[in-house]
Parts: structure tokens; sequence; C-alpha cells
């Protein structure tokens, strides 16, 4: 079996293990979406709950509420515009800001995603976590080995199952 080095070296690659999982918990959340047929992908959510919570957000807002570059939010912007779940305009305040909002289907996404993609995603992480304790490597292993065992929509539908 080959060894995982990421994992062997401990603190030193810490940002790649935590990149790691959050792609892996990335790519499980997008089957739980793709399962429910919406036309969104898992980055896209920080965007539209950012603005379904806090209302009409300037790009500069929104890059603060969602912690991402100005260039990385513009263009999930965008792509968020070219779906039309977004609306972007000027400011009236001041021409140069673009103020984003959501647009009626960007709404109606949201409303889908909090009835039937959020709670499932939440009860699947929290399975995932819940038995953790001890030091943050151990953690770490335990959420890798958590994920490799059984992926969020599995978990997900697991959770489903119980409540049912």
């Amino acid at each position: 079996m080959v060894e995982d080095i990421v994992r062997s070296f401990g603190f030193l690659t810490l940002g790649t293990r935590m990149k790691r999982i959050g792609e892996r918990l990335q790519a499980d959340t997008q089957r739980i979406i793709d399962e429910a047929g919406l036309p969104v992908q898992t980055a896209h959510y920080p965007y539209l709950a950012a603005i379904d919570r806090q209302g009409p957000l300037t790009i500069g807002e929104l890059t603060v509420a969602v912690g991402i570059s100005q260039p990385g939010v513009t263009r999930t912007v965008s792509q968020l515009a070219a779906l039309d779940f977004l609306e972007v305009r000027p400011s009236p305040d001041d021409q140069r800001r673009r103020v984003v909002e959501l647009t009626p289907a960007g709404e109606e996404i949201v409303r889908r995603s909090k009835e039937h993609i959020w709670p499932r995603i939440e009860a699947a992480v929290k399975n995932l976590c819940e038995d953790l304790s001890g030091p943050l490597l151990h953690q770490l292993a335990a959420i890798e080995q958590g994920l490799a065992d059984a992926p969020l929509d599995r978990r997900a539908a697991k959770a489903e199952e119980a409540v049912s």
C-alpha cells in the first residue's frame, strides 16, 4: 500500500490536508446537489446564501461576506448572473459600484436548497464530525477516514432514513 505522504507530514502539510478535505466535502456535496437536480455548483452556495441572508450587496461587501478575492467573486457573480440567479446593477449611490441581488430564479434555488439540500449536507457533516475529539491531526485523520468510509451523500441518506 502506498503511504499517504500528506498525512504522514502532520502539521507541515496541514494546509494541503485541509484543502484535500475541503475538495472532498465539495465533491460529495455536489453529488447531493446533482441528485436533487439543481443547476448550481457547490461553490455557488456561499454567494447565494450571503445575498439571501443580507439582501443586495455590492461586490466589495460580497467579497467580505464570502472571504474570497474580488476577482473570484466577480467571476462567480458573472456565472450566477448568466444562470439568471443573480442580477448585477449599478449602485444608485455610486455608479462605479455594482450591487448584486437574487433574481426570482435565484430566490427559488435558495428556497429549494434550504428545504432539500442544506439540511442534508448539515446532517451528513454533523454525522461525520460528531465523534471527533482530541488533537487536531487525529481529528483530520478521522475526517479523512470517515469520508473514505462513507461520503456525505451516503451519510445524508442514512440521516434521512433515521428521521423517517
